[in-house]
């Protein structure tokens, strides 16, 4: 295990496992680029596109998150995009080794898909008498994730004649993991190819496109309206993988506005904005953890939260939840340190009107020193973006990539242990009247606080714990009921207590246990790119839990006992809307099942942390 960890980059933040050179035998594993002695990319990128990329000159996303990027987003981008200017000089045929070196994938192959099918007729008509039907990521402003049983039309009957209705496949793309918003007869949704979808429900054909230039992860939050409002112009918000956010038109998907969120070159933006009122709150996370050069100058990212007004984009303000990074001497490579930095924020804002604020959970800093608000909940004024309280829930967890790395010039001192919230606060009200914030840690703790001054009310322990291990990305709360997934990959460390992978329930007033249900290890046996946990969220009704797993099944749970009332193995392929072929994969991020009248929606290919790929939105309908 300990050669495994010196190989693999395992990113602080709770959305993926790099590793940088050719790692045989290992599987799932994305690389950076290892071309060919021939192939002129290297090269080519090196003297067009390095010196910003390589040295964050410009606002220039690094290496890393080019990395992560389709051959077609990057060979866009220097045909007609943001790079079209820079790229002048170079022939298409140029264009398209550089993409094709730094995804590592032929733009050849990704050609022969056939195009998903256009809408026609009524089919492509907005339908102006269904409003959004969740109010963003989180379902509700709180961020329960519960959907009410009219609304979902499913339950214990109901939910084990699921069939299969449609299977629409991503052009270009390893990943499917953006939570998809529902609102005037269509499914938004976007992809690791950058583009975004408006699909028609029924039928899942393509009402309109847009191309975001980079892979869009976040969920999509559709501005609300009066139902049967025809002069009603709705915007459609997301963020994208090199920090910036966008608002379209949700009824043509025109460009209204786009910002960045941060100058620095690593910022991204993985969790969906919270759309409350006027406002759009974004959260903002780095890759900047993800370096492992001894020369490179760790770190100056600091995480934040913004407020935009949700109509022309313009910045009310941005709190920043660490001070400005300084210079703190140098490594043993002669590379400047920086501190204090990280503090990422992953997840989506939980919204409390009722106090004014909003809650999320943050992440931990990049160097050394740390600071108090990292591994945190942090509440802030919704008006005026001020900090209201910070609960550390762990102090002194410093980490970056170069933890992983031999010999360790750039990890800091402390050395992890890299916990982080990546899943987002939940705000809800118990039976009795209380209201609890519950808040779940890669730590694999859970917690419930006082929202009015966040102080601690209980804490249990439900998973290991680890890099890539506890509470993920996000729970769901039903009744009395939180319902707790549980990833708990192996991560190349040692632990003295054994995994918990699975989905686990606790009463949301008292911590304690209501019922357990471990995954399904003899699920993996001899199955690659296989876990038995659950590293995406999890979705609710009063009847059921919507779950899809690692191990590449989606499970309708009894919420009352947690049996299993309904699978399906989305880890094959399928034929796809349009022609071809779709292949499902594991299942993780910020996305999730989702059920609406009868019908349940599932993202499936994860392609992070030795999970396997896929390119599939599923579409099931209940019948007899």
């Amino acid at each position: 295990m300990r050669t495994l960890l010196s190989v693999f980059v395992f990113l602080a933040a709770p959305l993926s496992l790099l590793a940088f050179g050719a790692v045989a035998g290992v599987p799932g594993v994305e690389f950076a680029p290892k071309a060919a002695a021939n192939d002129p990319g290297p090269k080519l990128f090196k003297a067009h596109c390095a010196a910003c990329h390589e040295h964050g000159l410009n606002h220039a996303p690094p290496v890393v998150i080019l990395n992560m990027m389709s051959p077609t987003s990057i060979h866009d981008a220097l045909t007609k995009g943001a790079m079209r200017v820079q790229s002048s000089k170079l022939k298409d045929a140029e264009k398209i080794q550089v993409a094709e070196y730094l995804s590592g994938k032929k733009l050849a192959d990704v050609a022969q898909q056939p195009p998903p099918p256009r809408c026609a007729a009524a089919a492509a008509a907005f339908d102006f008498n269904q409003p959004p039907v969740f109010a963003g990521w989180g379902l509700t402003p709180g961020n329960t994730r519960e959907i009410p049983q009219a609304v979902a039309g499913l339950d214990a009957t109901s939910a084990p004649h699921l069939r299969l209705k449609w299977a629409f496949a991503f052009p270009d793309s390893l990943r499917a993991r953006s939570h998809p918003a529902l609102a005037g007869g269509a499914l938004y949704v976007g992809s690791h190819r950058g583009t975004v979808y408006a699909l028609d429900r029924e039928s899942g054909c393509v009402r309109w496109q847009f191309e975001a230039g980079a892979e869009v992860r976040t969920g999509l939050v559709v501005a609300p309206w009066r139902s049967g409002d025809n002069t009603a112009k709705p915007l459609v918000y997301f963020g994208d993988l090199t920090g910036n956010i966008f608002a379209l038109d949700a009824l043509t998907g025109a460009l209204v506005w786009r910002q960045h969120a941060d100058e620095h070159p690593s910022t991204t933006i993985t969790a969906a904005p919270a759309l409350y009122q006027d406002r759009l709150y974004v959260s903002v996370a780095s890759l900047e953890e993800a370096n492992i050069s001894p020369h490179f100058e760790c770190c100056k990212f600091r995480g934040s939260v913004i407020a935009y007004d949700a109509a022309s984009g313009a910045k009310i303000w941005q709190t920043f939840l660490t001070d400005k990074p300084r210079m703190r001497g140098r490594n043993k490579a002669g590379a400047r340190m920086f501190g204090p930095s990280g503090v990422g924020v992953w997840n989506t804002p939980a919204i409390d009107p009722k106090r004014g604020q909003l809650t999320v959970g943050t992440g931990d800093n990049y160097s050394s020193p740390t600071t108090s608000d990292s591994d945190s909940v942090v509440a802030l004024d919704l008006g005026n973006g001020k900090v209201k309280w910070v609960y550390q829930a762990r102090a002194d967890d410093a980490w970056n990539a170069g933890c992983g790395a031999d010999p360790r010039t750039l990890c800091p001192k402390e050395n992890g242990p890299d916990y982080d919230f990546g899943a987002a606060t939940i705000l809800a009200t118990a039976s009795d009247g209380q209201d609890y914030l519950l808040a779940g840690e890669k730590s694999g703790d859970v917690m419930a606080l006082d929202p009015d001054d966040g102080h601690l009310y209980w804490k249990t322990k439900v998973g290991r714990g680890g890099i890539l291990a506890g509470v993920y990305f996000g729970m769901a709360v039903s009744g009395d009921s939180l319902f707790v997934p549980i990833s708990d990959m192996p991560d190349g460390r040692s632990y003295q207590e054994p995994a918990q992978p699975g989905l686990y329930a606790l009463d949301i007033r008292t911590g304690q246990y209501l019922w357990r249900a471990p995954g399904l290890p003899e699920v993996c046996q001899g199955r690659p790119f296989c876990w038995p946990g659950i590293a995406g969220a999890v979705t609710a009704t009063p009847a059921l839990v919507l779950a899809g797993a690692s191990d590449g099944w989606v499970r309708v749970y009894d919420a009352a006992s947690g049996g299993v009332l309904w699978q399906f193995d989305t880890a094959q392929s399928f034929a796809a809307l349009g022609g071809g072929t779709a292949s499902g994969g594991s299942m993780g991020g910020g996305s999730a099942p989702v059920a609406f009248h009868g019908a349940l929606i599932v993202p499936s290919g994860y392609g992070y942390a030795s999970q396997r790929p896929g390119n599939v939105l599923l579409m099931f309908e209940s019948g007899p």
